[in-house]
C-alpha cells in the first residue's frame, strides 16, 4: 500500500502540514530582504510639498494671528476649533496665564459678536429671575422709595472744632428712572450669562472647599480693620437694595481692548460702597494652579494653610468685571478711581469696593488688583 494513503487512514496528514508550513514560510520574508527592497521616503520633503496638512511639522510653522511673528512658543494659544495661534499677550483682553482644558479664540467665538441680540433677548421677567428680586410692579414702586441726596445742611453754630473727623461709607444712591435701572440690570446678566456665571451677592460656602468657620479674622497676619457700627449698617442697607434689585447706576460694556468693563450710568459721591466682593470661599492651597482670572485675597494667615481667597469663577456679582489699572505706568494710576480694601464684619472677613473720589457718568471703574500682595501680573494692562 502507497506510504500516503497508509497516513491518511490513519487519520494523520503530515504531507498536507508540510505544505501548509511551507506556504507560511514564503509569506515571511527577513527584514534584510523587505529594507532591500522598500523606497526611501522623506517625511519632510512629504510635509512641505503637503503644505503643513496635518503633519507634525505644521506646529513648528504657526505664526500669532495678530502680530504675524512664530516666536515666544511659550506663550502661543492654539485654538481647539480652528487651531490658530495667538500670542497670550497679543489678545485682547489679554491671557495672563495659559488656560486649563480646550481654549476658543475670538475669531470662533460668539460671545462678542451677539451681545447686542443677547441684551435685548432678557425680558424683565427672565431679569428678576436672575436676580432673585421682586415683581416688575414692586420694582417700579420701590423708586420712589430709593434713597435720595436730599440731607439738608444744618448751619453751623458753633466754633470749628481742629479735629480731623472720619469718613463713613455712603450708601448708594439707584437710578430713580425704572427703566434705566432694567437696562442696567440686563447688561449685567447678559455679561454674567457670557461668562457662565450664576448670580450670588454673598460669599458662598461650599462643602467641597472651605467651611464658614475657617473665615475668621483673628487668624489675619498682623489683624484686620474693624468696620465701625456705623459702616456695618451702611453695608446692610446696601445688602438690602440689593436684594430688592436696587443696584448703583453701573452698567456693564464690552471692550474690545479691555473685554467687559464697568461704566458709571450717573455721578457716584466719594465714599459710595459700589459693592462687596462675592464668590466661593477656597483656600488658596486650592487654588494655586487654578488659572481663575477672578479671585481676591480674602484671608491672609501667618499659617498658608488658613489663607483664603474668594473665586468669583462660579458665581459672583458686579465686582467680578471691574477692571484693574497698570500698577507699572502713571496714567494707569490715574485711572484709580476705586479702592479694595478688607475689613472685620463681626468677625469674618469681607472685601469691599468702594470709591476714592467722586465718579463722573460715563466713567468707567478701576482698582488696584494688587493693593494688598504684589503678586498679580498688571504689566501689560491697558
Amino acid at each position: 500500500m502507497d506510504p500516503c494513503s497508509t497516513q491518511v487512514a490513519n487519520g494523520s496528514q503530515p504531507p498536507l502540514v508540510a505544505a501548509a508550513g511551507s506556504r507560511r514560510r514564503k509569506k515571511c520574508r527577513s527584514m534584510r530582504e523587505i529594507m532591500r527592497v522598500a523606497k526611501r521616503v522623506d517625511l519632510a520633503a512629504e510635509n512641505d510639498s503637503g503644505g503643513g496638512g496635518g503633519g507634525g511639522d505644521y506646529y513648528s510653522k504657526v505664526r500669532c494671528e495678530e502680530c504675524g511673528s512664530g516666536g515666544r512658543e511659550d506663550e502661543m494659544l492654539l485654538c481647539n476649533k480652528c487651531d490658530r495661534g495667538h500670542h497670550m499677550l497679543c489678545l485682547r483682553p489679554i491671557v495672563t496665564r495659559i488656560p486649563f482644558g480646550s481654549w476658543i479664540c475670538p475669531a470662533c467665538s460668539t460671545d462678542n459678536n451677539n451681545n447686542k441680540s443677547l441684551i435685548e433677548s432678557f425680558t424683565e421677567k427672565e431679569i428678576f429671575d436672575f436676580f432673585r428680586i421682586q415683581s416688575g410692579d414692586e420694582f417700579a414702586e420701590k423708586c420712589d422709595d430709593a434713597p435720595k441726596d436730599t440731607k439738608k445742611r444744618r448751619r453751623r453754630t458753633r466754633t470749628l472744632e481742629l479735629r480731623k473727623k472720619r469718613r463713613r461709607l455712603l450708601t448708594h444712591i439707584p437710578s430713580q428712572d425704572p427703566a434705566r435701572r432694567l437696562a442696567q440690570m440686563r447688561s449685567l446678566a447678559m455679561a454674567m450669562t457670557s461668562q457662565n456665571l450664576e448670580y450670588s451677592n454673598e460669599l458662598t460656602y461650599n462643602p467641597s472647599m472651605a467651611p464658614r468657620s475657617a473665615n475668621r479674622s483673628s487668624f489675619e497676619n498682623g489683624g484686620m480693620q474693624i468696620l465701625c457700627k456705623e459702616d456695618v449698617e451702611t453695608l446692610k442697607n446696601c445688602r438690602a437694595l440689593y436684594r430688592r434689585g436696587e443696584f448703583p447706576p453701573l452698567v456693564v460694556a464690552f471692550d474690545s481692548l479691555e473685554g467687559y468693563t464697568i461704566q458709571a450710568d450717573g455721578p457716584i459721591k466719594d465714599m459710595t460702597l459700589i459693592a462687596e466682593y462675592a464668590g466661593d470661599v477656597d483656600y488658596i492651597r486650592n487654588r494655586e494652579e487654578d488659572d481663575c482670572d477672578s479671585m481676591m485675597t480674602l484671608l491672609s494667615s501667618a499659617d498658608p494653610s488658613k489663607s483664603l481667597v474668594a473665586c468669583a469663577d462660579r458665581l459672583g456679582n458686579i465686582s467680578r468685571f471691574i477692571s484693574g489699572i497698570n500698577n507699572h505706568t502713571t496714567n494707569g494710576r490715574k485711572k484709580l478711581n476705586i479702592k479694595c480694601v478688607r475689613y472685620n464684619v463681626e468677625g469674618e472677613c469681607v472685601v469691599l469696593l468702594v470709591a476714592n473720589r467722586d465718579i463722573a457718568k460715563g466713567e468707567r471703574l478701576y482698582y488696584d488688583y494688587n493693593s494688598c500682595e504684589y503678586e498679580y501680573p498688571t504689566h501689560y494692562f491697558v
